[in-house]
């Protein structure tokens, strides 16, 4: 009982099944599947077409005799736009297309609606409101809502294409009224047309000349403004950049530079007579300013004529001769008035220096003050400029709207010539019906598009399986092989058979499809793994009903027609099928064995029809089958059988139903899923799927049962390419032209 560990694990693993052994078999296209969706819900589309088709012929039947009262209006561009500048134009212009979208617009305007309405008294008119309208006042809102939707919805507005022509039309059941209508809407749209493009031009001109006197207050505003500057400014009449404050100016930034020409030279004249040996102070010192420096160099002279003599004196009179104390007096004096003299000139030098230093502080002050006078003139004269300036613009504004709103006087009385009538409404001679056939086709075109509509309507909600591809693409496992309804016997036929071969289509029926798709089962479950054909082959389904018991007793007579010996086990302790589909007691079988009350070679039932086929009923129904078939017990029973058959094909319950299925597929080399065609749904396919992958179990594929081979769906399976035997010869094959039979066929249960 080798396991073959070929299958997804238990945590969701797909990785092989997504390989092409496993892949999906969806190939196709999606126009394909749409129209094979059309096919199997054909029911909806034909009685959609033919609820389409007498809606259709009742509309074409009960149309009213409407009559359609046409006219016709140009609106053109004006002549006053020779009156208008071209910068409105350019601002306000639109090009045709805009303009008469514009127009037909305000044609369908409920307020147009309602002039037209409340001049004509439509509210009380039977004609046009109908019997069963409510009637009365137009001022009430129901009765204006009503009438007003009435006549819009009888009033229909094309423009010509490529012309300023608008066609206006009007169906009503009086050709006079609706021609009434019609000349009655275009009188109002020009009426309206005229007063609204009039009153738009007075609401301009009293915007304007409201504008203009508050601009006649701002010009004058600014024109004080700006002659009050000009006085401040004392710039009347002259240049305002040539004044007196900027030739002071010049005149005290020359006088500053001459005052420190004068402190630099005072200074280091200073500086040089401080500092020098007062021997050459007379060498150093100009002319002017103060005493002249011949003074000094006189004293000087006399003091170095009296040291001359002094000595000469003293050489021959002696120093104490009167004449020689006379000359040293003089000498004494003359040194001190040269010694008065330096000091004087140096305090003169100094005096001239704090002179100058003065004058240079008082000028660059006065530059200084100067200076800001300057800047605030600067400051005054560009807010005089600014003042000029919105002086000019005011002026000119005010100039352009007083001729703005002369012109606006004039495009007043002419605005209202846009509009031209080409043709008056008359009443209509004969009605104007819609062709019958084409309300008929109209209505089953709209009966054909709501088929197809809820006919993938009802698809997207039918959680069903009803296809080997969609099958296949929801639980990604391979589909092993597709078994159609087995066709129900006659009475005739059935009366002769055996109640082993009633019950196995195989065997009552081995030339049919249904016995091909069991040997197609075949095949696919012996190749499904790779080394050696399954031994323990395991059958069970998502819910009850599905018909794996059908499978298992039939899978099992196709095995034991060859020459291997096949074992059927029903493992179905709950309820258990299969002793009656070949006629057998169910006293002796699975549970018996279990428990020791029998060995297994009495508990199995041999089955005369096909002498390789033996089958182990489930025996009596124990209080714990689940229990019972996880025990080691079973797991001894199953090596046994597996040591003395060479198929051994279990049919289980349901596992959703309980877990005695997902217990026994552990012990399995193949694990065949059941699922019936139409019955089973998607999200209980794709939960049992996931239970048998957690449990580990080795899925081989799945087995779609009881399958219509008349549905679209399965055409390429039992289709015009199907074959079958020949009526008269067992051994030979022959292609069968149409082997969908008109025989209804059944499906089984478990």
């Amino acid at each position: 009982m080798g396991l073959q560990n070929t299958q997804p694990s238990a945590d969701g693993d797909t990785s092989e099944l997504n390989s092409p052994r496993f892949g999906s078999a969806v190939t196709d296209t999606a126009l394909s599947d749409a129209i094979l969706t059309l096919k199997k819900r054909r029911k909806i589309l034909i009685l959609a077409i033919l609820l389409g088709l007498g809606y259709g012929i009742y509309k074409a039947q009960t149309q009213p005799k409407l009559y359609e009262a046409v006219g016709r209006i140009q609106v053109r561009s004006g002549s006053s736009n020779e009156y208008r500048l071209s910068a409105v134009q350019a601002l306000g212009g639109t090009d045709t297309a805009s303009k008469m979208l514009t127009e037909i617009a305000i044609l369908r305007s409920d307020s147009l609606m309602l002039t037209v309405a409340r001049d004509m008294n439509l509210a009380n008119n039977p004609d046009f409101i109908g019997k069963d309208a409510p009637h009365g006042n137009i001022d009430d809102p129901a009765v204006r809502q009503a009438t007003v939707h009435a006549l819009q919805s009888g009033l229909r507005i094309v423009l010509v294409p490529k012309t300023e022509i608008i066609n206006i039309s009007y169906s009503s059941l009086n050709p006079k009224l609706a021609a009434d209508i019609v000349n009655k809407v275009i009188s109002a749209y020009i009426q309206r047309s005229y007063e609204t493009r009039f009153a738009s031009t007075q609401r301009v001109s009293r915007w304007l000349s409201s504008q203009l006197d508050d601009l006649k207050q701002q010009v004058e505003t600014s024109q004080e403004q700006m002659m009050d500057l000009q006085r401040k400014l004392g710039i009347v009449g002259f240049d305002p950049n040539h004044n007196q404050i900027s030739s002071s100016l010049e005149d005290l930034s020359k006088a500053a530079g001459e005052a420190k020409i004068a402190r630099i030279i005072a200074e280091s004249r200073y500086r040089v007579l401080s500092g020098m040996d007062p021997d050459s102070v007379e060498s150093s010192i100009d002319a002017a300013p103060g005493a002249a420096p011949q003074e000094l160099t006189q004293l000087r002279t006399q003091l170095a004529t009296a040291r001359a003599s002094y000595a000469q004196m003293q050489a021959t009179l002696g120093p104490n001769h009167p004449q020689a104390k006379a000359l040293r007096a003089q000498i004494d004096e003359l040194s001190k008035e040269v010694t008065k003299e330096q000091n004087r000139l140096l305090l003169q030098a100094k005096e001239n220096f704090v002179v100058a230093r003065a004058n240079e502080v008082q000028t660059k002050a006065a530059l200084e003050q100067q200076k800001t006078d300057a800047y605030k003139l600067r400051d005054d004269l560009i807010e005089y400029t600014l003042r000029q300036r919105e002086f000019e613009s005011n002026r000119t504004l005010y100039e352009g709207l007083l001729q703005r709103l002369r012109t606006a006087g004039v495009e007043a009385g002419l605005e209202s010539l846009e509009i031209d009538v080409v043709d008056q409404a008359l009443p209509p001679a004969k009605p104007t019906l819609k062709r019958r056939s084409t309300v008929v086709l109209t209505g089953m075109v709209f009966g054909l598009l709501g088929g197809i509509i809820i006919a993938f309507i009802v698809e997207s909600l039918d959680t069903g399986l009803s296809s080997v591809a969609e099958i296949e693409s929801l639980i990604e496992l391979p589909s092993l092989a597709v078994i159609p309804k087995a066709r129900r016997l006659s009475v005739e036929q059935s009366s002769t058979l055996t109640p082993t071969q009633k019950n196995l289509s195989v065997l009552s029926q081995p030339k049919s499809q249904f016995t091909e798709s069991f040997r197609a089962l075949r095949t696919s479950l012996l190749l499904a793994t790779t080394g050696h054909p399954p031994k323990f082959i395991l059958l069970t389904s998502a819910t009850p009903s599905e018909g794996k018991t059908t499978l298992s007793t039939n899978l099992a007579c196709i095995l034991a027609q060859g020459d291997a010996r096949v074992l059927l086990i029903d493992a179905d302790l709950r309820r258990p099928s299969v002793h009656h589909r070949f006629g057998m007691s169910g006293k002796t079988g699975v549970t018996t064995v279990l428990t020791g009350a029998a060995p297994l070679e009495e508990a199995v039932q041999t089955v005369p029809e096909v002498p390789n086929l033996d089958i182990l009923p489930a025996g009596p129904m124990p209080p714990f089958p689940t229990e019972m078939l996880g025990s080691e017990a079973m797991d001894q029973l199953l090596r046994q059988c597996g040591d003395l058959y060479a198929y051994v094909v279990i049919d289980t319950p349901p596992i959703l139903s309980v877990t005695d299925g997902v217990i026994l597929a552990r012990h399995a080399d193949a694990v065949v899923m059941v699922v019936r065609h139409g019955k089973s749904s998607k999200h209980v396919v794709r939960r049992a799927r996931d239970l048998l992958l957690r449990s580990g179990a080795p899925i081989t594929g799945i087995v779609l049962n009881a399958v219509d081979t008349n549905s679209p769906e399965y055409y390429g399976y039992y289709g015009y390419s199907g074959y079958s035997y020949s009526s008269g010869d067992s051994g030979s094959w022959e292609p069968q032209s149409d082997s969908r039979s008109k025989d209804r066929r059944t499906g089984e249960t478990d």
